[in-house]
């Protein structure tokens, strides 16, 4: 996998732009993308701190970035940093929103390249839609992207104290924002922060600053029409009646491709051989973090006593969810009436998934066992309760609890170990 296709924990994040600070400088410049509110912020002032007096820390969103020469500023203060301490780390925070900011680094690292200055970058943006077109058409061959994705619940549990199997609930019913996570005990503060500080910010500012976002209304429609739809798959026709601003199919799937981009929502294709069937298939519905669904949702946080199918298609959605975040393709398949809830491959390997919260029966894994019957690289697994794995092993397929999966993914894989 490129280093564009990495998505990382932020633990791994961390250790990994370590290491590449470690190199000899100058390196390449290194873009760290993705959702709002996971850590990117906190994770650049970690780094200052263990670089010490050699990391020059700016945010592009600071009142000073607004100021006539900031750039020029910016670069003698880093240059001054090289020469007074051997060598300097440049942290540039929320760079979208400088203009002209990927022709601008590209200057700033092909002067450093010229002059052999010991100086290293990394730069932050909230959105991969910016930070890809910026980087894509001036940084090209001059950066290694790394995306700092949704925490897992192993990370929720190691950082916040909490125990594993809590963890993997509270991301099922809230989500994994770190910053809400302090709030959960207060549902209406909670759901302020991650309307106000997460998703208004993500649609009405990183994704409809865009030029190709013609119908704002319509893009949050086609949103609240994904979240009110966590695993399901949708038709594009069925998703267009029911908006009140009528689009045209293409429109709709684009937005959908945006939504994705901005780490929001994944639209997933089913599973072929044939690319052209995957196209033309409906997408399955997921939204890429359950606090998104339960903000969204006018019932609010799911209980699962009193409403078990929701939270079972919760439980299914955050386990797709969990394997788009961990960098792996996920797809559905169905031929009616068979279906599997996942096709993932990458590098947990191949995996059919079937997401099981309540009792079922064997004959209900059927479609999964067709499925790995056709396709002989896939390996079956069920995801269950524990109480519900007796099932599964009578009919001799693999199972793991949802728990486990949310925390390690699939059976010896150990995908979020920090």
């Amino acid at each position: 996998m490129s280093s564009e296709g990495f998505r990382l924990s932020y633990h791994e994040c961390r250790d990994v732009l370590s290491r590449r600070l470690a190199e000899p400088a100058p390196g390449r410049i290194q873009l760290l993308a993705g959702p709002r509110q996971v850590g990117k912020t906190t994770l650049l002032l970690e780094l200052a701190q263990q670089v010490g007096k050699q990391a020059v820390y700016a945010a592009a969103d600071a009142p000073e970035a607004a100021l006539p020469g900031f750039w020029e500023r910016l670069l003698a203060r880093t240059e001054d940093t090289a020469a007074d301490h051997g060598r300097a780390v440049l942290l540039l925070d929320e760079a979208h929103l400088l203009h002209g900011w990927a022709a601008r680094l590209k200057g700033v690292w092909d002067q450093f390249r010229r002059d052999k200055a010991p100086v290293h970058v990394v730069a932050t943006g909230s959105s991969a839609l910016h930070l890809a077109a910026g980087s894509r058409e001036s940084l090209a061959g001059r950066f290694e992207r790394l995306t700092l994705t949704h925490w897992p619940a192993r990370s929720v549990a190691q950082v916040f104290g909490v125990e594993p199997d809590k963890a993997a609930d509270l991301v099922v019913r809230m989500g994994s924002y770190p910053g809400a996570f302090a709030l959960r005990d207060d549902m209406v503060r909670w759901a302020a922060y991650v309307r106000d500080a997460i998703l208004e910010p993500a649609i009405g500012r990183d994704i409809l600053a865009l030029a190709a976002v013609r119908r704002p209304a319509l893009l949050r429609q086609v949103f609240g029409v994904a979240t009110s739809s966590p695993a399901q798959i949708v038709s594009l026709q069925k998703i267009q009646g029911q908006l009140q601003d009528a689009g045209a199919l293409e429109t709709v799937a684009g937005y959908l491709a945006l939504l994705e981009e901005a780490f929001l929502v994944a639209p997933l294709g089913k599973y072929s051989k044939q690319a052209p069937r995957r196209r033309a298939a409906p997408p399955k519905l997921v939204t890429l973090s359950n606090a998104l669904v339960a903000v969204m949702d006018p019932r609010g946080i799911v209980d699962p006593a009193s409403d078990p199918a929701r939270f079972g298609a919760l439980v299914e959605n955050a386990c797709l969810a969990h394997a788009w975040n961990c960098g792996q393709s996920v797809w559905y398949w169905r031929e009616e009436p068979l279906e599997v809830d996942a096709v993932v491959e990458g590098s947990w390997g191949k995996w059919a998934i079937e997401v099981k919260t309540g009792a079922f029966q064997m004959n209900d894994l059927t479609g999964l066992l067709e499925f790995t019957r056709r396709h002989k690289g896939f390996r079956p697994l069920v995801v269950c309760s524990a109480n519900a794995r007796a099932t599964a092993e009578r009919a001799q397929v693999a199972s793991i609890t949802w728990q486990e999966f949310l925390l390690d993914g699939p059976p010896g894989t150990a995908t979020n170990a920090m």
